[in-house]
């Protein structure tokens, strides 16, 4: 058994960040039913890279594990179909601009009206209130805005984007979390809620630390590459071979990096002893470091770290890591099966139970392909009925 079985999502959401928490609820074993437009779909199906067969892989990225019901969500006989689902359904989630489910009749009001129990999650760029509200807005805009951008690069560099769209992915998450939060919560009260949750104030959440800067110091942050503002050593060095290792230590750890790296004057030096010292010393500890690691190879040197304890990474490619022999061991690569385009790589949903079946890669929808058995099955239609809702574009 997985941990959510039983648990039935009504999933609206579109691009990335919805689709990505569903995806994951989905493989941890909830029925997510992915509601999209007739004809085109969830946008993301177009992105690229296309596939032989037409298909997206940034569609499959997420959306794996669910099922496909075409609406037309204009018609008003599809909104009845929608809110008739929802009734039946533990969850809705959406991700529309603020107001455009209650033009479509879908708002909470309505839909908690017939399902009191409902979690009904309304994620947007903004929130349901404030002066941005109406504002659309993508990735790479709530970096900008937020401060990540601002922080992200080097400090003779401009701003610079992370470099996976981490306002998605982090709104995400925090998508998943309401989603389950509001499941115990209703679980324990028998009573739904609608959860507001906006990307720009996940992405503001992320500044917790240059916060804590600013509250405590006055001090507004700015790029540094990939030093720590507070740490030293905590930064990527380029090693002989031009391989770049990255080396994070603590005050235990400095005696034992000077030995390995042959700077024992650093090492005696009770001014470096403590992180205070090193920090006020950047210059000198950092100019120092980086000789010595220029003169090493990447490979001997972070497995003469790691074997006194350093911790130590090296600076790796995707096609790298997916192959490293860590990752292989933990399955983190597998695959499904595709009606369209065969077998084809994914990344698991990254946790493993005891007690629990642990998640399994599923496969992404075809559009509309369970349109048919869940109005059949779910809402009691016949093949007449379903046949006159497509001829009126209520379905695809």
């Amino acid at each position: 058994m997985k941990p959510l079985e039983g648990i039935r999502i009504l999933d609206f959401s579109r691009v990335l960040a919805g689709p990505m928490a569903t995806q994951i609820l989905a493989e941890l074993g909830a029925t997510v039913t992915k509601v999209e437009r007739p004809g085109g779909g969830d946008e993301s199906r177009v992105f690229e890279p296309r596939l032989p067969g037409g298909e997206s892989a940034y569609f499959f990225a997420f959306n794996r594990g669910k099922r496909s019901l075409t609406l037309n969500l204009k018609s008003s006989k599809a909104q009845e179909i929608a809110a008739r689902l929802a009734a039946q359904h533990d969850v809705v989630l959406e991700n529309f601009l603020p107001g455009d489910m209650d033009r479509f009749d879908l708002g909470y009001g309505k839909l908690s009206a017939l399902n009191p129990s409902l979690i009904y999650v309304s994620t947007t760029g903004f929130g349901q209130t404030g002066p941005y509200r109406e504002r659309a807005g993508y990735d790479t805009v709530f970096q900008a805005l937020s401060g990540i951008m601002h922080l992200t690069g080097h400090p003779d560099t401009p701003p610079a984007k992370a470099g996976v769209p981490i306002a998605d992915l982090t709104a995400g998450l925090w998508i998943a979390i309401a989603i389950l939060t509001g499941l115990i919560g209703s679980g324990r009260s028998g009573k739904g809620c609608h959860i507001d949750l906006a990307m720009m104030d996940v992405q503001a959440s992320l500044l917790a630390l240059a916060a804590a800067r600013l509250f405590a110091l006055d001090e507004d942050i700015g790029r540094s590459g990939t030093e720590h503002p507070g740490r030293v050593p905590s930064a990527a060095f380029q090693c002989r071979d031009g391989g770049w290792l990255h080396i994070s230590g603590s005050d235990q750890h400095w005696g034992r990096l000077c030995d390995v790296l042959g700077l024992p004057e650093l090492g005696a030096d009770p001014a470096f002893a403590k992180n205070g010292g090193r920090v006020a010393n950047r210059k000198r500890v950092m100019d120092e470091m980086r000789t010595a690691i220029a003169a090493r190879e990447r490979e001997p040197l972070a497995e003469a770290l790691r074997a006194v304890g350093i911790p130590a990474g090296e600076v790796n490619t995707t096609r790298q890591i997916l192959d490293d022999p860590h990752m292989r061991a933990r399955g983190m690569v597998g695959t499904f099966d595709h009606p369209a385009e065969g077998t084809f790589k994914a990344l698991r949903t990254p946790v493993i139970f005891e007690g629990f079946d642990s998640p399994e890669i599923g496969c992404p929808p075809l559009l509309g392909a369970d349109t048919d058995t869940i109005l059949k099955d779910e809402m009691n239609l016949t093949d007449a009925e379903i046949a006159a809702l497509r001829k009126e574009g209520a379905i695809g």
